[in-house]
Parts: structure tokens; sequence; C-alpha cells
């Protein structure tokens, strides 16, 4: 808008916006030139020594303004032509990602180049890397393999680009594609530490929409350099002993102040969730990702009945927490008081287990109940050890006379705070999986109690990796109006659970339940931010498929192929801090 405006206030009003400033105070050195299409020549001064048409001119500072070097701009305009600023910013990020991957002062081969323009462009980077993985597509004709040829230029293997466009789609951006690689490369470093001085911190002044999800690969890619494989050192998380985080209901004191890094400060507010017990330099890494915040680990038997090691990692505040009312059952007896009846007096447990995904066959109760069915009295030691250590492993609960059995979906629904018959109607072994998967509700609840106040007149979630709803009905149970949900969940399954549980409870809100979080970019959070206004809360538990103990075979930590979606909630979180930096 033109400043010089009529009316009574006009002179007194700034239309400049920042953008705008940031593009009106960059200039070129006094010796520097470049060529625009038509053969114009902008000059140091900014200005056309053949006039230059305006919309020529207003291109080219819109790219050097977001810190694109003229030569760069000159060529992606070359060509595209001035009118597809969509691909002239592709080409951009595609040409900085060259000139920013590993320099070992070679010659690149520019045979191997994917078009002319290409080929020109990299005759100005004599001290980028050749790649062998090059020579196996020299002259590419499908779409496929020109993409695979630009990400081996970057320095990336021919087998790295063919997985990223697999999994991506082959409509996937040069950026989109190199952002899943670094993931997965990242992935891979596990039980890292990181210099300081070379720790990532988000840029959340950045105000260019389109250069979000580039800055996030900027992004990944430090982190990824400054990875040092080390052995334990004073910056390693420790498991608390006893694990009650910064605090729990009998105990609500323990820790009310923490001083946040800046990096990590709202909005939004976030809130992640993951096994405890998880492989060496795990919750590290976890925390340096998620800026710096120290995880907070809580053992839920200090809520309920059963025991449940998790780590939380939030902005949220430390005082005024308030749990659930009513309380939960604190015991096995309160929980389950029939089985007093039955329960022996050598069986001295008073909490179960963390509750699995799967339970214990009818065949090992039967062989229990005949190892012990002889002896009128107490069986000898030796029996009641091994019944003993299959009931604490399964979590079985003495039913009758020398009978245990295992827990039933409803009583496991109660324990972990969810509603009666919430996942009833799928198949007996779903419910199992989706219970054994998802939040504690009341210890989750009492750490969101803190948004109560905050938010009276409702809250925007997103939630990644939803379950079958456990943070959307802690929110409810506190008497939070949901008031837009986008939840995101790869199971059929258990979006239908979250969906009948929205409609049985009669929310007022809206639902928005997506099905793949390495889907969910910067333009669909955009989308919908724009239609409610931002994100209050984002909350998230990605798979402990790779983490979990009890899981030896594949316990391949942060860098296991289900557990390495953490970096998606990494990537997702970052990209709403940003956006929505960019409209505040």
């Amino acid at each position: 808008m033109d400043g010089n405006t009529s009316g009574e206030d006009g002179n007194d009003i700034d239309w400049n916006t920042e953008d705008e400033l940031e593009i009106d105070n960059f200039t070129l050195s006094s010796s520097s030139s470049l060529t625009v299409p038509g053969g114009e020549a902008v000059v140091g001064c900014g200005e056309s020594s053949s006039s230059p048409g305006p919309s020529n001119s207003k291109v080219v500072d819109h790219f050097i303004g977001m810190g694109f070097s003229g030569k760069m701009v000159a060529k992606a305009i070359q060509e595209h032509g001035e009118e597809n600023t969509d691909s002239i910013l592709e080409t951009l990020l595609t040409y900085s990602a060259l000139e920013s991957s590993p320099q070992e002062q070679q010659q690149v081969d520019c045979n191997h180049c994917s078009s002319d323009n290409e080929e020109s462009f990299l005759d100005d980077f004599s001290d980028m890397d050749s790649f062998s993985d090059n020579e196996e597509i020299i002259n590419p004709t499908s779409e496929k393999e020109k993409k695979i040829l630009s990400l081996v230029n970057m320095g990336y293997t021919v087998e790295e680009a063919s997985i990223a466009i697999e999994r991506c789609g082959l409509d996937s951006t040069v950026v989109e594609l190199t952002d899943f690689i670094f993931a997965a490369q990242t992935a891979k470093a596990e039980d890292v530490n990181f210099p300081l001085e070379e720790k990532p911190r988000p840029n959340h002044a950045y105000k260019k929409r389109k250069l979000l999800e580039y800055e996030m690969l900027k992004k990944k890619r430090q982190m990824r350099l400054g990875n040092q494989t080390t052995g334990e050192d004073d910056e390693t998380v420790h498991l608390p002993n006893p694990m009650v985080g910064f605090g729990i209901p009998s105990e609500p004191c323990l820790k009310t102040q923490r001083n946040l890094p800046e990096g990590a400060r709202g909005p939004p507010y976030f809130y992640y969730e993951n096994v405890a017990l998880a492989p060496k330099g795990v919750w590290t890494t976890i925390s340096r990702f998620l800026y710096d915040v120290q995880p907070e680990f809580v053992d839920s038997k200090y809520f309920c009945a059963a025991a449940r090691k998790r780590g939380y990692v939030h902005n949220l505040p430390l005082d005024n927490r308030f749990p659930l009312i009513p309380l939960p059952p604190n015991t096995i007896h309160e929980a389950f008081p029939l089985t007093r009846k039955w329960w022996p007096s050598w069986d001295t447990r008073t909490k179960l287990n963390c509750l699995q995904t799967c339970i214990a066959s009818a065949k090992l109760t039967e062989r229990i109940r005949k190892a012990i069915e002889d002896y009128d009295g107490e069986p000898p030691l030796g029996v009641q050890k091994y019944v003993l250590d299959e009931c604490r492993k399964w979590n079985l609960v003495w039913v009758g006379r020398n009978k245990v059995a295992p827990l039933e979906p409803d009583e496991v629904e109660m324990l972990l705070g969810f509603p009666k018959n919430h996942t009833r109607g799928i198949s007996r072994t779903d419910r199992y999986k989706s219970l054994g998967n998802s939040f504690q509700v009341d210890t989750v609840a009492y750490h969101l109690s803190v948004l109560r106040e905050m938010f009276p007149n409702g809250i925007n979630l997103l939630s990644l990796f939803s379950g079958i709803g456990g943070a959307e009905i802690a929110l409810h149970r506190l008497g939070i109006p949901l008031k837009n949900v986008v939840s995101v969940e790869k199971s059929a399954v258990n979006r239908s659970v979250v969906r009948s549980w929205w409609e049985q409870t009669n929310q007022r809100g809206n639902l928005y339940d997506l099905d793949d979080v390495q889907q969910l970019n910067g333009d669909s959070l955009e989308h919908y931010m724009n239609l409610f206004g931002g994100f209050d809360l984002v909350v998230g538990g990605s798979p402990c498929n790779n983490l979990a103990g009890s899981n030896r075979h594949h316990r391949d930590g942060l860098e296991g192929k289900e557990s390495s979606l953490f970096y998606d909630y990494f990537r997702i979180l970052d990209l709403v801090k940003c956006i929505m930096s960019k409209n505040n």
C-alpha cells in the first residue's frame, strides 16, 4: 500500500510491514551486479543501468530480501521466468542446499546435472563434492530420476533418495525429501551429545512462510553435524527414584518454578510423552530436540493402582496443579474388591505392573492352577516364586480358589482413567492393544490441569499420535471445552474410537481427524491455523515400539522404524511455533 495516501492522518501512519522494511534496507555491495532476464543489469546501488520494469525489480528484491544471493536469484529467474515464483523459490532452495553440502575441494562433474541450468549453476561451486552415485543416473529422463539426481548431488546416496521419494511421494518437493532424509539420518545418532555452541535454536522471528520448512531443514542439519558420539557425561538424563516428577497429588510442592529456555516458551504449549525406561541416550536426544526442556519422569502408580513409568517433556507451568475428582482407586483391592476373598496371603502385591498390549494365555493360567491346587496350605516357596513371577509379568489377579485371570478390557479402561466401555465395539485384541499404548489419563490430566484457568472458553488442540484420545479425555474431564481438535492417528480403529467418544459426549467443537503425521506439512498446518487462529496446545506421544524394554528384538532407540517418528513430532511442533510467530 502506498504510504502517501490522502486523508487526515495519512502522514502519521507507517504503512511498511516488517517484511517490506527488510527488503527496503537490503543493498548489494558497490561492486556487485547481476543480470536478469532480458539483459537488464541490476547494479550495486539498486538501480538498473537500462531501467528494468518494476515487476522485474520487485521479483529480484523479493527473493534477495529472503537472503538469497543476487547471482542465485538471477539464474533461477532466467530458468523459470519471473511469473513462476513458486518454481523460482523451489530452485533457490535446491541451490542453497547444494551450496551448503559437505566440501572437500573437489571439482563437480557437471555432466551429471539434471539440466543445463543446473550445470551452469554448479560451475560456480568448484569446491563441492562429486559423488560416485551420480554415475548411476547420467541422463535422467523421468521426474523421479531427476529428483534422485538432485538429492545425490546434495550428498545423499541413491538408496536414501529412493526411499525418501517412496515414503513421501513423487510429488514431494526437494525440501520435503531432504527433510525426511535428515530426520532418518538424525534418528541413527543414538546416545549423542551436542556442543552448547552448536545447538540449533528456532528462529521464531522468521517472516517468510515459504521458507519455514527450509529453516527446519537447516536446523536439522546443524543438529546432525553437531552430533558427537561420546560416553555418558554430566548432561546425560538420569531417571529419578522415586519417580514423582515435579510433584504428585500427595506431594504437590516438590517443584513449582523452573526457568525454561527461551526457545521453549509458548505459545503454543506442548506436551510430549514416551516410556521412561528407554535405551541409553534417548531422553538426552529428545530433550535437546525439544528446546532443552528437562523431562518430567512420573510413575502412574502414584495416581492409580497400576505402574506406568513415563517421561514427559512440556513447557507447562508447574504451580496450581490439581488432580481429577473423584480420585481413582489406588490399590489392587480398592480397584477390584471382589478379588480380596481369593487373594492368598503370600501374594503381597498392592499395585499392578505396567499394563501391556497383550495378556496371558489360558494355558498359563491353567498351569498356575495345577501348580498350587495339590497343596492344602501355602505352596512351597519355589512354587510361590513361580506363580508370583507370572502374576507380576502378566498382571494376573485372583478370581477364585487357586484361580488367576488376566484383566478384562473394561478393567484396563478403569485403571487408565478412560470412561467405561470407551473401547467397546472393536475386537478384544484391538482393545488391549489400543489401551496398552495409551496415556494414563489421571496422570496427564494432573499436568494439564494448569490450563483450565488459562482457557476457560475452550482450547484449540493439535493431537499427534492421538491413539484413543487420552489427551482429549483428560481435557474434557478437567472441564476445558474442546473448541477445535486436529487429531492425527494412523490406526483407523483408534480414530473410530475417538470419533465415537466425541459424538457420545456431545462435544460442541470441531474434530478434524487425519491419518498420518508424515503427511502433515506447513501448508496443511497453516490451513487449519487460519481456520481458528492457531493451536493452544500440541500434545503427542510417538510410538515406543523400538524403546520399550519388552521389545528386546527391535529395541533400536530413536533410529528404529516406529520410534523415529518422534522427529515428526518435533518437526510439526517447530512448524507450528514458526507459523504462530510469523502471524503474531
